[in-house]
């Protein structure tokens, strides 16, 4: 598999070395993409003019690609911010904090039932199912905000998702292309998803403990916005949460009994969703849509149920609190996203076809290219295979790049023994790196349900992710 590579790919890899050099400095790095945008434009139209007008039709394609995402998350504020001012949040959550009654159990509790949740639905629903009804309850116990972010990050975008054992789109998309049967695929990929999520949920867990036995403020650490008080009372803590939005949260007088009706009646709802997802057999952007429309229901109930004859206002008002807060949150992310999308398909969409024949995208191509550059045996092999699953899943998707992941693993196979192993390898390394755990833009529903800012959630990601690939590529080499 013969892939010429261009200045585009150079040039676009070089932005990506940078971006990553200013991140781990923890400035800013919105100008570099948009430079970044405007070189390959240039490029790929060797016109100022188009260079320039790509910025903008970049923005403009990340938008739209992310535009059911800020939908999802700003609804759910919406309506986490009418239960919060009317009290039905603290009233919904009160039986479950019988069970869950110390960071740890709140950090393992979440992890588990986003896991769980997440590989029959996937992820992006369950952020939003899991987020709003436990983080208050986590936070009340003393989990940090942002060890709820991380649980949920791993547990459902790492560990449910590079497995995807009830769904099975990855196993499918990666055994298809490697010409391998896809149980061979998931049986292969169990000991190394175990592995994958036990090193990092460990590893986040201890640096998040020790964090928090240190006194480090890892609560809302670079939050995006948001408050969290703590006072201190003779029988527990009170803990109060306020939505990271611009306003300060006020009480809306709800009678106790409407407040318990709504307590039973909302995670009733989410329950009959969860069986609706499970009987119509609804993933992804279905299953979300569902989750988003059951919202705006429950948000317009409460609503005109607590303010009465000023209700349709204050539905709206809701409403454009919400959004409000979720074009604050991708404001920053736009950009990045952008620049990363043109590695993948947007490319060839807003530019007119400037890659050589044969190529799968820049991103892919820069993957073959670094597989060929490497000896055809299975202990370097593995190492490839790790490297080029995480190259790939750096367009932010996890999945595009999968089906290439499945075909080099085919090319690194020395038996018919280790493909399966390879494969399954290269697809761990490409949905953790890409599916939701260390690229900003893709983890960013775990972060805005949590309010924290999710370059700080990726940089956390980031040791406890590297670690377990490393540990797992190792166990891969004595699989195979």
């Amino acid at each position: 598999m013969n892939i010429q590579l261009t200045a585009l790919h150079y040039v676009y890899l070089a932005f990506i070395v940078l971006i990553i050099a200013v991140m781990i400095r923890r400035r800013d790095t919105t100008i570099i993409c948009v430079a970044g945008i405007m070189t390959i434009g240039l490029l790929a139209t060797e016109t100022l003019s188009g260079s320039v007008a790509g910025i903008f039709s970049s923005f403009i394609y990340a938008t739209k690609e992310l535009l059911s995402t800020i939908f999802i998350i700003s609804i759910i504020v919406a309506m986490s911010r009418v239960l919060i001012r009317t009290g039905i949040n603290e009233v919904m959550v009160t039986p479950v904090t019988r069970f869950i009654r110390s960071p740890q159990v709140a950090y393992w509790g979440i992890g588990l039932i986003m896991m769980v949740v997440s590989l029959f639905f996937w992820p992006s629903p369950a952020v939003a199912l899991v987020g709003a009804v436990l983080l208050p309850v986590a936070v009340r116990v003393g989990l940090p905000p942002i060890g709820a972010a991380i649980a949920m990050n791993l547990f459902g975008h790492g560990i449910a998702l590079s497995g995807d054992y009830i769904i099975q789109g990855a196993p499918k998309l990666t055994a298809d292309a490697a010409g391998v049967p896809v149980t061979s695929v998931m049986t292969a990929s169990i000991p190394l998803v175990i592995v994958m999520g036990t090193v990092s949920t460990l590893t986040a867990f201890w640096m998040l403990r020790k964090e928090m036995k240190s006194g480090s403020p890892v609560h809302f650490p670079n939050a995006i916005s948001g408050t969290l008080s703590r006072e201190p009372s003779s029988s527990s803590e009170a803990v109060s949460i306020s939505l990271p939005t611009d306003q300060p949260v006020q009480r809306q007088v709800m009678s106790p009994r409407l407040q318990k009706a709504f307590a039973l009646l909302i995670p009733l709802l989410f329950a009959v969703d969860v069986i609706l997802m499970f009987v119509l057999k609804l993933q992804g952007g279905d299953a979300t849509a569902l989750i988003g429309g059951t919202a705006v229901v429950i948000l317009i109930a409460v609503t005109l149920a607590a303010h009465r004859h000023a209700g349709p206002e204050e539905t709206t008002n809701y409403l454009i609190e919400g959004f409000q807060f979720g074009f604050k949150v991708f404001g920053p992310v736009i950009p990045i996203a952008a620049f990363f999308y043109l590695g993948d398909a947007a490319i060839t969409e807003l530019f007119i076809n400037p890659l050589p024949e044969g190529s799968h995208g820049i991103v892919n191509d820069l993957g073959v290219a670094l597989a060929g550059l490497v000896p055809l045996n299975d202990t370097v092999g593995a190492i490839t295979m790790t490297v080029t699953g995480a190259v790939t899943g750096m367009d932010g998707s996890g999945f595009s790049g999968i089906s290439l992941v499945g075909s080099i693993a085919s090319m690194f196979a020395g038996s018919a023994d280790s493909a399966p192993v390879l494969t399954a390898l290269g697809q761990v390394a490409a949905i953790w790196v890409g599916g939701g755990t260390l690229i900003p833009w893709a983890l960013i529903p775990a972060a805005a349900i949590c309010g924290v800012n999710p370059f700080e959630l990726a940089r956390r990601n980031l040791k406890p992710v590297l670690l377990g690939l490393t540990v797992t590529t190792i166990v891969a080499i004595f699989l195979i």
